[in-house]
This record gives C-alpha cells, structure tokens and sequence, in this order.
C-alpha cells in the first residue's frame, strides 16, 4: 500500500507541477498580449477609433477614400502673397499704359492691266509704353518717349484692361525724349504718383512696368536696384553718327526691353522716380537699363502740356566739333595755339542772328561760355538748354586767329540752328 501510495503522490505531484507550469506559460502569454496591444495602441490609434485632429481632417478630405459612395476630393491650400513689392505694383500698374504709332504706308500692286498702282493703308509701325500721370475732368495726360511717337500720322493708347482710345499730341521734345498725349479720361481710374528721383540711393529696390516687345506681354513687372546715380550717355539723336547730347540718367538692372520705352520705373512706395527708354540703351548689353528721372522729367513735361513745346535759347550759329577739323586746318585756317585741340568752330552765321548782332565770325572757335569750358558741341547745349532762356544774356569766349576775344549777346529763341 505505501509502495503504491508513494507512487500515487509522486504521480500527483508530477501533476500538480505540470499543471502549475501550463498556468505560469499561460499567463505569460496573456502578459504579452496586452503589453503588445498596448504598445500597437499608442503607436496606431486610429485603429482604437482615437485620432488626432489632424489625422482626421486628413483623411475626411482624402483622395483615397475607401468609401465608394463618398465623393473623392482634394484640399485645396489658398495663400495670399502680400510684399512690399505687389504693394507698389498695386499702386501704379493701372495708370500704366500702351502707346501705339499707327503710320500711313504705301502699297505697290498690280492693276489688272498690269499697271502698278499705289494705294495706302495705316498700320502700327510701333509701339511703346505710357503713364497716366493727370486726370483734369474728362481728360487724362500721358507721358512717354519722343523716339516712341516719332513720325506717326495717328496715336493709338491701350489701357491697363485693354481698351483702346485714339490720342492727341500735345507736345514733344527729341533732346529729353519726352512726349504728352492726351486721351478721354472718362475710362481712367489710375493716376500715377510721381516721386522725387533725387532721393534715390544706390543699391534701392526699383520696379520697371512697361510693355516688352507689345501688347502680347502688357503690364510685365520686372524688379531690380538702383545700379548708378548722374550718370551722363550719349545719344545721337538725328542718327547722323554723331552724339548730338548727352542724356542725364538712372541706371538700373531692372529689365527694360523694346517696347518699355515710356514705361515707369518705380520705387518701393509706388511712385514713379524714372522714365524708363531703351533708346538710350544698348541692345547687346545685359543687366543695364536706363531711365530718364523724373525730376528732370517733370518741367519738362509741364511745358510741353501747356505750351505744346521746349522753348530754349539759341546763338544763331551752324557749328561744328575742333576735334572732326584735321589738324592742319586747326592750324593754318583757324590758326590756334598748338595747346588748343577741343572747342567749337563758328562755321556760319545767321544774318540778324544774335551771334551776328554781336559781332561773332565764321571761323571763331568757342571755348567758353560765361565761365564754363566748353570742349564740344554737346557741352555748349547742355550750358544754354540747361542754365540760358531766351533773352537771357551770356558772355562767348573765343579765339580769333589764335587771339582770344570775349563778346557778349543776348540769346535768341532756337530753331534750326543752335
């Protein structure tokens, strides 16, 4: 009976471990899996039906809906962009404009006889910018180049929501390159503001607004800084290859292509500082542009708006440079000393002419104007267009068979001659 006792309780022993080893894996096991759910709870709780607000926006506006009766949609993230720079465009880019030059031209065809006939037809022979800078009742004015309206039978303005008005010219001047043009003002909505061109400072964030090669790429904006202040170019006007002035400008790196001549370079206010002319640029150079500053603009354009035109003095002479006489004729025609090599020669004199009531003579040779040192012809126009008015008096140096005299005149009013 022991034997069998004994046996009978190792046997329930064994079963009593056996049974407390498979409770032990047991809860282990059970240990695991929440530790595992909770783990996959915090790390997916969209699964738990808890999400973040962020998570749930997401997916209501889900392209990958999985519910095929929800209609699919994006969301659609709107900024609006608002600098210092759309602010000045805002400002001004309405009262910015196009200038059509519509010009007659002729037509060679063949009649049916075989007779060549002609006839004529209008057609815009180019185009170019404008600012509409006053508003007085039912008229508005534009500014623009002269080189942008020279030689048109008609004008055409576009404004900034393309509607076209024929316009008159008021005035213009080929020196400054400036025109006035008046059109109907009963459309316009935007006059620009101008600003004070002497308070610019290199380095200066500038606005170029114009319209590049026509009216297909109208109010193009185009930002660059102020790269030089004063500086002087030089523009043959008449194309003859001679410089006939030199042009006081802006310099910028804002672009200014064929087609913003007459357009607004403006300042981060929104104020026109310049007069944007590719006339005197150079075509094969990049990253340099020119505008004309509005303070020289400005009476400027006050004259050609209520006089139709530049008033400027005159000598009542015909001139040309010391430097295009060879040097033989330097010294035995006007017989100047060997120290002289820049000047202007006297080469005719009107009759009745201020210079020739003053006793001036062919051959003469300019050298000084009051107490200004005049080397060229640009130099003698800048002194009188610049600080003389008709009737205004001025004291000429000059020297006369190598000898140096000084007469006074009283200017005259100019025309052809200067």
């Amino acid at each position: 009976m022991g034997y069998y006792d004994d046996q009978d309780g190792q046997r329930r022993g064994k079963e009593s471990r056996r049974g407390g080893g498979r409770f032990g894996y047991f809860l282990s096991g059970l240990i695991g899996v929440i530790v595992g759910a909770l783990v996959v709870a915090l790390l997916f709780p969209s699964i738990f039906g808890k999400t973040n607000p962020d998570s749930a926006a997401v997916d209501s506006n889900s392209v990958a809906n999985t519910n095929p009766s929800t209609p699919k949609t994006t969301k659609t993230v709107s900024l609006k962009v608002t600098t210092d720079i759309t602010k000045a465009v805002e400002k001004t880019e309405k009262a910015v404009v196009g200038v059509s030059n519509i010009q007659k031209q002729s037509i060679w065809s063949d009649d049916m006889f075989g007779q060549d006939s002609k006839s004529s037809s209008s057609q815009e022979a180019g185009s170019g910018s404008g600012i509409i800078y006053k508003k007085v009742g039912d008229k508005a004015y534009v500014v623009t180049n002269y080189h942008v309206i020279e030689g048109a039978n008609a004008l055409e303005v576009t404004l900034s929501n393309g509607k076209k008005l024929s316009a008159k010219l008021v005035g213009s001047d080929k020196y400054t390159d400036l025109a006035v043009l008046q059109i109907d003002g009963s459309n316009v909505t935007t006059v620009a503001q101008f600003g004070d061109s002497d308070a610019l400072k290199l380095g200066e964030t500038v606005i170029a607004i114009g319209n590049p090669l026509g009216e297909e790429f109208a109010g193009s904006v185009t930002e660059g800084i102020v790269s030089g202040l004063n500086r002087t170019v030089p523009v043959d006007i008449d194309e003859d290859g001679t410089e006939d002035w030199q042009a006081e400008v802006i310099q910028t790196d804002a672009a200014i292509n064929p087609g913003n001549s007459g357009g607004a370079l403006v300042n981060i206010a929104g104020q026109v500082v310049g007069i944007n002319s590719m006339k005197i640029s150079n075509e094969s150079i990049e990253g340099i542009g020119f505008s004309i500053p509005i303070n020289s603009a400005k009476p400027v354009i006050h004259q050609l708006e209520t006089k139709g035109k530049i008033t400027r003095p005159a000598l009542g002479v015909g001139i040309v440079n010391v430097s295009d006489i060879s040097a033989y004729q330097q010294k035995e025609t006007l017989k100047l000393p060997a120290n002289v090599t820049t000047g202007v020669v006297i080469g005719s004199v009107e009759k009745g002419s201020p210079a020739s009531k003053a006793g001036l003579k062919e051959f003469d040779v300019i050298y000084k104007l009051d107490d200004q040192k005049i080397d060229n012809i640009v130099e003698l126009r800048k002194f009188l267009y610049e600080h003389k008015q008709p009737g205004d008096k001025v004291k000429v140096s000059v020297y006369r068979n190598g000898q140096p005299k000084t007469f006074t005149l009283t200017l005259g009013t100019a025309s052809g001659s200067n």
